[in-house]
């Protein structure tokens, strides 16, 4: 290998190294904001804390709606999305129905309907079979707004592993049947890995999205951090300090899982 060859070689490899093992710089902006929360608590207690103690139990509320409706999300929708990509007419056809109709109607809306209208189509069942357990049926707050993200955000993750899937070639999926492996036995051993890594990126952007949209759900009854947030604003009558406090809150909790999803992303990725 010639000498200047050999020379920009090394140096490629170099700062490869240099950057992978460099860390993630925009750790900073995560400690910026805690630092500025500190701040604003530690220089006016009245009325900074007051309200960080006022909504702690609601951070907590927005982390488990977020966290369980994630994990949800991640199961359904990879049901619709082997139901869109299937050889059966039935199958693709109701998965893209499903898909299209939940893409056209907005968050809040679907929200409104699990908490408001689903309980009274229970009740009206029950009504109609005679069932007491349905007829008494009550709306649990957290659970419906569960279900509601859930069903909302499992059509956009359905399109994310469809591409996903779609972007890995079909040989290896040719080769895997050639090899004796059922269709099932491929896609999970051959096919998901490494969609996997490849729609690592746009899954975190949508976990980013669902933390975010989860302030939707104060609206249906959760007490989540926005609505503990109105409550406080509601009784103390002051708008900016609660805002601002809320604010810094959802920062830090979406810089910080976006600071997670790059690392996932440098560990996952795959060298050329």
């Amino acid at each position: 290998m010639p000498p200047d060859i050999l020379n920009n070689k090394m140096k490629a490899d170099n700062t490869f190294t240099e950057t992978k093992t460099r860390g993630d710089p925009w750790w900073w902006m995560v400690v910026a904001v805690i630092l500025i929360i500190l701040l604003l608590v530690t220089l006016r207690p009245d009325p900074f804390m007051r309200i960080l103690l006022f909504v702690k139990d609601g951070i907590w509320v927005t982390i488990s709606v977020t966290l369980a409706s994630f994990v949800l999300i991640l199961l359904f929708g990879l049901i619709a999305a082997l139901g869109r990509i299937s050889s059966n007419i039935i199958l693709r056809g109701l998965a893209t129905i499903y898909v299209e109709i939940v893409r056209g109607i907005p968050m809040l809306v679907q929200l409104l309907f699990w908490y408001f209208a689903f309980p009274s189509i229970i009740q009206g069942v029950g009504t109609q079979l005679n069932i007491e357990a349905l007829k008494n049926y009550l709306a649990n707050p957290v659970g419906m707004a569960i279900m509601g993200l859930t069903f909302c955000y499992a059509a956009y993750m359905s399109e994310v592993y469809r591409a996903g899937i779609q972007s890995i070639s079909k040989g290896q999926l040719e080769a895997a049947r050639s090899l004796g492996m059922t269709y099932f036995q491929a896609m999970r051993h051959i096919i998901l890995p490494q969609a996997l890594r490849v729609i690592l990126p746009p899954v975190g952007n949508d976990f980013i999205s669902l933390l975010k949209d989860s302030s939707l759900v104060s609206v249906v009854a959760v007490a989540d951090m926005t609505r503990r947030g109105r409550e406080f604003m509601a009784a103390n009558f002051i708008p900016i300090e609660t805002w601002v406090m809320i604010a810094l809150l959802y920062l830090v909790l979406t810089l910080f899982t976006a600071r997670v999803v790059t690392w996932l992303e440098r560990k996952t990725k795959i060298e050329r």
